[in-house]
């Protein structure tokens, strides 16, 4: 039976797996003690359901996602309007030592894919569709390169790098939240530091927000929104036209970062952050829900032990690089926690699964304002970039 569900229906059911996921997190205190994102808890619930209908033959899912691209392209709007030039200047240290340290573990990642492919007797093609092409760069990364492996004679290569894409987004998921509590709690981050000055000021300001939020306020909030995010839909499809790569949403990100330091620095109008950031918050929810809804478990099944062994090794390394070298590499304080949970979910998955682990981290400690601008910062304008560059230098390599 095919259970058909229309794009309304699809962001209904979105936001009912959210809740569901924080129901499950606010009873289940592993989920909670271990700070899993909720729309990740729900999301998996969901596709674990889906991949017993596949499996059973009883029922399948066709979901329509037309509006999950919209959440996407809202959430990094807002994401852009938190790049505050002064903010920046302010954290540049941390985003050059974060951005060179993605240069490592993207080497580390396809390094590791070419050490395990002989003692499987795999192509080295093939091996690095489990390496940076799923790891750091996603699905997105992953559909744009297996075609190209399958042109070069590598069979079913799109479908092993879609599916270790999707083994990187659960895996990168789960492990970030745990790995920046651990960080946070064993080194007593909370009581060795105080929280920092922009911190403070966006606590204070969330917690007025919430006692006096107004209705215009709200309303100037989407129109700032929707209007960096339709001039950043032309600049996107300008700079496709050039030929590049870009993610869909760099557009949006950059129009409302320009539009934010206008701001600044003009003082001629105001930017309503705290509301902006309420609405990002909702987007990114409920985009992440409907992400890891209609994800495709059963392709995971199609991986056989060899590519699984390579998977889960990919993980280790992502485990051990965050703990031992991230954190380390930084300035050791709570922003640094917050941070090497980041690098977990785009370092294996995508920037928004960066984003959900740091926000399940902040919202059980106090906020982070430098992570939150770090991060998306290196997941959607650095990582990509460089990704590309060292996935074709392997390629023209092997």
């Amino acid at each position: 039976m095919e259970i058909k569900i229309n794009v309304v229906e699809a962001v209904a059911l979105a936001v009912a797996v959210l809740y569901l996921g924080v129901f499950c997190k606010r009873k289940i205190k592993f989920l909670y003690r271990f700070c899993i994102p909720a729309p990740v808890i729900g999301g998996l619930i969901f596709s674990v359901i889906s991949l017993f209908g596949y499996s059973t033959g009883a029922y399948t899912f066709v979901i329509d996602v037309l509006l999950q691209k919209i959440f996407m392209l809202a959430f990094f709007t807002t994401v852009g309007y938190c790049a505050s030039f002064k903010s920046i200047t302010q954290g540049s240290v941390d985003l050059i030592i974060l951005t060179i340290l993605v240069v490592f573990l993207i080497i580390l990642q396809d390094t590791i894919a070419l050490a395990l492919a002989p003692l499987f007797d795999m192509q080295p093609l093939l091996a690095l569709c489990t390496g940076s092409v799923s790891m750091v760069g996603g699905h997105g990364t992953a559909g744009a390169w297996g075609p190209i492996f399958e042109n070069a004679g590598i069979a079913g290569a799109t479908g092993i790098a879609i599916a270790s894409a999707t083994f990187g987004l659960v895996a990168g998921s789960l492990i970030g939240g745990p790995i920046g509590r651990r960080l946070i709690d064993r080194n007593n981050l909370l009581i060795k530091q105080s929280v920092h000055n922009d911190d403070k000021q966006i606590a204070v300001e969330a917690e007025k927000s919430e006692k006096h939020l107004s209705k215009n306020s709200i309303i100037h909030a989407i129109y700032q929104i929707a209007l960096a995010m339709g001039i950043g839909s032309v600049l996107s499809t300008y700079l496709e036209s050039t030929g590049l790569l870009f993610p869909p949403y760099v557009g949006a990100l950059v129009i409302a970062a320009l539009l934010r330091n206008i701001a600044d620095f003009s003082g001629k109008f105001k930017i309503n952050f705290v509301e902006i950031d309420v609405i990002g918050q909702a987007c990114l929810s409920i985009f992440l829900a409907m992400a890891l809804m209609t994800l495709k478990l059963w392709e995971l099944a199609d991986l056989a032990i060899p590519m699984l062994i390579m998977l889960f090794s990919q993980t280790a390394l992502m485990i051990i690089f965050a703990y031992f070298v991230v954190f380390r590499c930084l300035k050791k304080d709570y922003d640094s926690a917050v941070i090497t949970a980041g690098v977990c979910g785009f370092g294996m998955g995508a920037t928004p699964n960066a984003v959900a682990n740091m926000e399940a981290l902040t919202q059980r400690y106090r906020p982070s304002h430098k992570a939150f601008l770090i991060v998306p910062l290196v997941g959607v304008m650095f990582a990509d970039v460089i990704n590309t560059l060292f996935i074709t230098l392997f390629v023209n390599v092997f």
